[in-house]
C-alpha cells in the first residue's frame, strides 16, 4: 500500500496510513535501508541520498509557519504502549533558544498500523490556544488505574510565571487532549521533566503517577512530585533525602511498587555520575542517590546536541536498566559505546556492561539511546531492544559528519545480541535545526513493545529546501526480537581506562526575547 500522509490545519487530528509492514529478518534487514547508505556502516557516503527508507512510516511533520520557529522540524519523541495502543510526543518546530512552537502527538490505536496525530491545546501561543511562548521536553505515560493518558511538558515563557512541569491529559484513549493542568505552579524553574504511572495492579501504590524535574534557577536541584486520581493534582516538589543536583532522571516503577530514577548526578562543574534514588513509599520521600558508575565520555562531534544521560526500562519481575554513552571501553576514549548497568533494587548495580553494536577497534560513535524491553519477559529471558543515533566516523566535523539511527536487540538478557540493524540513511548535521546545546535530534528517543514487536520513535531529517528544514518523526516497521542468527557477545571486553572529556552542564531552556523575567526566575 502506498503511503498517505495529509497535514490539516495546526492541532487538527489527521491520519497516517502505514505502508505494509516489512520483514526486517535481523541477519539480512540492511536491505531494506535506502541504496545510499553503506554497505560496511564503518565508511559513509560523502553525498548521500534519501535517508528514509520503505522500513520507515512518517508518524507526524510540522505545519506550521509561525516565528521564531524554525521549521519544518520535528525533534525529541518519547512514546510509551499499551494493549495495542501507542501513544507518542514530541516538540514541533523547534525554536532555537529554547523551546519549540508547540508539543505534537501521534497515536496508534492498531498496533503501529495507523496513526492519527495533532498538537497540543491550551500550552502555547504559537498553537493559538494556549499562553506561554514555547514548550519543551515532552514525555508520555498511562495511567491504567484510572484510563488516562499524560504528556508532560515543560512550558517557557519571557513574561509569565510557568509550572515546573504541564501536564496534558487525554480520557479517550490518547486522540483528544485536554489543556493542561500545572504540576508545582510556583516552581521558580525547571528543566528535563520526566513522568510515568504505577500500571501494576499488585501494587500498593497502583495508580500513583511520579515526575521528575530539576530546578535550573538552584545548580539543577531535583524534585519529585506525585498525583493519586490521574494527574488531576500532584502533590508538593520533593526532594532527595540528601538534597542533589542532576539532569535526565527516568522514574521507573516496580511490581512491589517501589519507584527508581536513574539519573545523572552533577559532581563537579566538568563531572557527573551515573547515579539512582529511590522510593518505598508511593513517592511520600526519596532516598539519596546512589552511584552506579562514573562516566567517562567522548564528546561527540560536529557540534550536535548530545550527553550521557541515562535511558531507562524495567523488565517484568523488576529488574531496572539504565544505559547511557560512556568511553571507556575505547583506546583513549576517542569514541563511545552504549553501555549499560542493571540492579534489582536501586541500591546495588551491575557492572558496567558494553552493548556490542561492532567491535571495541571501529570508529563507530554512538548517542542518545533509547531502550525498551518487552514487559513480558525477565531476567536471562528478558528480551531487550535499542534505538540509537551513531556516527561511522567519529572523528567527523559539522561538514562531513553522517548521521544515521540504529537498531540491536537481545533475546536472552543482554547474554548476546543480534546484528545491528541501520534503520535510515545518512542524514547530514546541516539538514538539523540549532539548539541552546547545539544541532537537534533531541535528548532522548524511545523503544516500546506491543505484543512482543519493539517500537522505536525517533526524528529523521531530509535535505533542506533552501531555508526550510525537512525533519519529521518516524518509525519504523516489522522489527523483530531473536536470538537466531550472527550473534554478538561483549564477554572478553574490558575498560581500558579512566578517561573523561569535559562533561558540560547543559544549557537549560531559554523564554523568547525579550527576557522579561521576575527577578527570581532564572533564564530556562
Amino acid at each position: 500500500m502506498r503511503e498517505h500522509f495529509h497535514l490539516g490545519l495546526p492541532g487538527r487530528v489527521v491520519l497516517v496510513f502505514a505502508p505494509a509492514l516489512v520483514a526486517l529478518v535481523l541477519a539480512s534487514c540492511s536491505g531494506s535501508s535506502p541504496s545510499s547508505m553503506p554497505a560496511n556502516p564503518g565508511g559513509g557516503p560523502t553525498t548521500p541520498g534519501n535517508p528514509v527508507g520503505s522500513n520507515l512510516t512518517l508518524i507526524s511533520s510540522d505545519p506550521y509557519s509561525v516565528g521564531p520557529g524554525q521549521h519544518a522540524t520535528e525533534v525529541e519523541p518519547h512514546m510509551v504502549a499499551n494493549g495495542s495502543t501507542l501513544v507518542a510526543a514530541f516538540q514541533t518546530g523547534r525554536i532555537a533558544p529554547g523551546g519549540s512552537t508547540d508539543i505534537g502527538w501521534a497515536t496508534s490505536t492498531d498496533a503501529g498500523k495507523t496513526w492519527s496525530h495533532g498538537f497540543l491545546p491550551g500550552l502555547t501561543t504559537g498553537e493559538g490556544s494556549g499562553p506561554y511562548d514555547a514548550a519543551s521536553d515532552p514525555v508520555v505515560a498511562y495511567d491504567a488505574k484510572h484510563g488516562v493518558w499524560m504528556i508532560a511538558s515543560l512550558p517557557l515563557s519571557a513574561t509569565l510565571q510557568v509550572p515546573a512541569v504541564a501536564l496534558s491529559r487525554s480520557t479517550d484513549g490518547g486522540i483528544t487532549w485536554q489543556n493542561p493542568v500545572s504540576v508545582d505552579p510556583t516552581a521558580p524553574s525547571s528543566d528535563k521533566n520526566w513522568i510515568t504511572c504505577d500500571g501494576w495492579s499488585s501494587s500498593p501504590h497502583y495508580g500513583n503517577c511520579y515526575v521528575e524535574w530539576d530546578d535550573s534557577s538552584n545548580s539543577d536541584e531535583i524534585f519529585m512530585s506525585t498525583s493519586a486520581d490521574g494527574g488531576l493534582t500532584w502533590g508538593p516538589a520533593t526532594p532527595t533525602a540528601t538534597p542533589a543536583d542532576g539532569i535526565g532522571g527516568q522514574p521507573l516503577v516496580q511490581p512491589n511498587g517501589n519507584v527508581i530514577v536513574p539519573i545523572e548526578i552533577f559532581i563537579s562543574q566538568t563531572a557527573a555520575n551515573m547515579s539512582a534514588f529511590s522510593s518505598t513509599d508511593g513517592g511520600a520521600t526519596w532516598s539519596a542517590p546512589v552511584t552506579l558508575s562514573n562516566i567517562q565520555f567522548h564528546a561527540d562531534a560536529g557540534g550536535i546536541r548530545s550527553g550521557p544521560l541515562p535511558s531507562g526500562a524495567i523488565d517484568g519481575t523488576g529488574t531496572v536498566w539504565t544505559v547511557w554513552e560512556d568511553c571507556r571501553f575505547r583506546s583513549n576514549c576517542s569514541t563511545n559505546d552504549l553501555v549499560y548497568s542493571t540492579s534489582s533494587d536501586g541500591v546495588n548495580w551491575s557492572a558496567v556492561t558494553r552493548i556490542p553494536i561492532d567491535d571495541v577497534s571501529s570508529t563507530v560513535d554512538h548517542f542518545i539511546p533509547g531502550i525498551g524491553i518487552d514487559p513480558t519477559t525477565s531476567g536471562t529471558g528478558a528480551h531487550v531492544a535499542l534505538h540509537y543515533y551513531y556516527y561511522p566516523q567519529s572523528a567527523c566535523d559539522v561538514l562531513s559528519c553522517n548521521l544515521y539511527v540504529g537498531y540491536i536487540s537481545s533475546a536472552n538478557g543482554g547474554s548476546t545480541w543480534s546484528s545491528p540493524v541501520p534503520m535510515t540513511g545518512a542524514m547530514l548535521l546541516s539538514w538539523l535545526p540549532n539548539s541552546q546545546n547545539g544541532l537537534m535530534v533531541g535528548d532522548y528517543i524511545s523503544t516500546a513493545f506491543i505484543n512482543g514487536v519493539p517500537h522505536g520513535v525517533f526524528a529523521v531529517a531530509q535535505a533542506n529546501a533552501g531555508t526550510t528544514f525537512s525533519e519529521a518523526i518516524y518509525t519504523g516497521q516489522g522489527l523483530t526480537i531473536s536470538a537466531a542468527g550472527s550473534q554478538r557477545s561483549a564477554k572478553a571486553d574490558r575498560v581500558l581506562h579512566n578517561l573523561s572529556d569535559r562533561i558540560e552542564k547543559e544549557a537549560p531552556e531559554k523564554g523568547l526575547p525579550p527576557l522579561r523575567r521576575r527577578a527570581r526566575r532564572s533564564a530556562k
